[in-house]
């Protein structure tokens, strides 16, 4: 990967009409019709779309520990892939990334993979007890520079130490990032709580387990005056408390998933592992919640939460199976789908959902930048007349659990850089 001249040709940028985009080393120099420059590769965009490199605040990289799933190395090469060119990687490794030692670790594996770069998320309380706060200012002040914190995988069921959590990144503008899953409500949890699982005969995840910890988390958040994220919002009722939320003014954001804007519960009647998650899938109606609330702002992001697992981790009974799919190879694959193929956004608010907004929320400086002149040269080009079927075979992830294996998806990422160097080229990593 060599830092060169590059001549993207014709490319829709953010979806408008066809422009030339020049990029010299690191940086965007031109963006015109009928550029030229002299030793410039050439890259014939075709009427592709053009998108700022994307962002993703979600991800769940696995080093270290469980190498057997994903690598941070094996991890930024499938973002590569799936166009994105900063990733936030979730604190639940072995051990956990609760000290300013293993965010460091993390980080510096993302330097030397020079596919993407690596943010950690510092654990917000030790060994994601949920019982003492972590070094969160170590973490912050470390290399690193963590500013969102999360106990993903687990919820910070205390409100005392949500709140406590919430007042110690105030002071350097960090946000807590809360999986809101209320445990005593879940205990045993299997999938939605609904008619489907009433039928099957499963344990249910009722969505007030998830909405009553956001209610409480937003007036935590008020009160303190602090900014909190949630993660992989997932139910129509969650949507309006948000709504109201923002309304009051409250220094609130939220994300959904890619799986959560395409899948439903109806699903698990396969018994397919491979369509356990946590949240669970969701009802038909919450979907169409989802859909609106993220094309009219209510939900800020689309995070992956991408989870890889071994091959063993998945193929065997449904109750024994972990929860999580992978997620960053069809992303914006799945978000063409049901958002743009469907009218309920167009290109620049993917930029906007994708990029722009989830790297001023995690402060991920030089990305979600405008494709403009002077800008970093973190892009990413799409084919969005593409459409084909799904094959895991050929994941850069070292996991496969992927719930669209295929299944016919729109979209298809040619190209990213990363400061200039391409990672992707003709859908191949370099």
């Amino acid at each position: 990967m060599t830092t060169s001249k590059t001549l993207i040709r014709g490319a829709k940028v953010l979806g408008g009409e066809p422009q030339d985009v020049l990029i010299d080393g690191e940086t965007i120099t031109q963006v015109g019709a009928g550029l030229s420059a002299e030793g410039a590769e050439v890259v014939e965009a075709g009427g592709k779309v053009l998108l700022p490199g994307l962002v993703d605040l979600h991800t769940h990289l696995r080093e270290p520990g469980r190498e057997d799933s994903e690598t941070v190395l094996t991890g930024t090469r499938a973002a590569a892939s799936g166009g994105y060119t900063n990733v936030f990687a979730m604190a639940n490794t072995f051990p956990v990334a609760d000290t300013a030692g293993v965010v460091e670790q993390v980080w510096r594996l993302g330097q030397e993979s020079g596919y993407c770069d690596v943010q950690p998320i510092g654990a917000v309380t030790v060994g994601l007890e949920g019982r003492k706060l972590a070094e969160l200012g170590a973490m912050h002040e470390s290399a690193a520079g963590v500013t969102v914190f999360s106990d993903d995988g687990k919820c910070v069921h205390d409100a005392v130490i949500m709140r406590r959590a919430l007042e110690y990144v105030k002071a350097f503008d960090g946000v807590v990032a809360q999986h809101a899953q209320e445990p005593r409500l879940t205990e045993g949890a299997q999938m939605n709580e609904g008619v489907v699982s009433a039928e099957l005969g499963l344990g249910g995840w009722p969505a007030v387990a998830e909405e009553s910890v956001i209610a409480r988390d937003v007036l935590l958040a008020d009160h303190v005056g602090s900014r909190v994220h949630i993660c992989h919002l997932s139910t129509a009722g969650s949507v309006e408390i948000v709504r109201w939320a923002k309304s009051r003014g409250i220094r609130v954001t939220a994300e959904v998933t890619p799986h959560h804007l395409l899948l439903t519960d109806e699903l698990v009647r396969s018994y397919n592992p491979v369509y356990k998650v946590n949240p669970p899938l969701r009802t038909e109606r919450d979907v169409r919640a989802l859909r609106e609330a993220l094309a009219d702002g209510t939900i800020d992001i689309v995070a992956t939460d991408h989870a890889p697992h071994p091959h063993e981790d998945k193929d065997c009974e449904w109750a024994a199976a972990a929860m999580g799919m992978v997620g960053l190879e069809t992303a914006l694959s799945v978000v063409q789908e049901t958002m743009v193929d469907t009218g309920l956004l167009d290109w620049a608010g993917v930029a906007d959902r994708m990029s722009f907004t989830p790297a001023r929320i995690g402060r991920a400086e030089g990305h979600g930048r405008p494709v403009s002149a002077g800008e970093p040269a973190n892009l990413t080009l799409v084919d969005t007349a593409y459409r084909g079927p799904v094959d895991p075979a050929g994941f850069a992830s070292r996991s496969r659990n992927t719930p669209y294996e295929g299944r016919e998806l729109p979209g298809r990422v040619t190209h990213t850089w990363l400061r200039g160097k391409a990672t992707l080229v003709d859908g191949k990593l370099t």
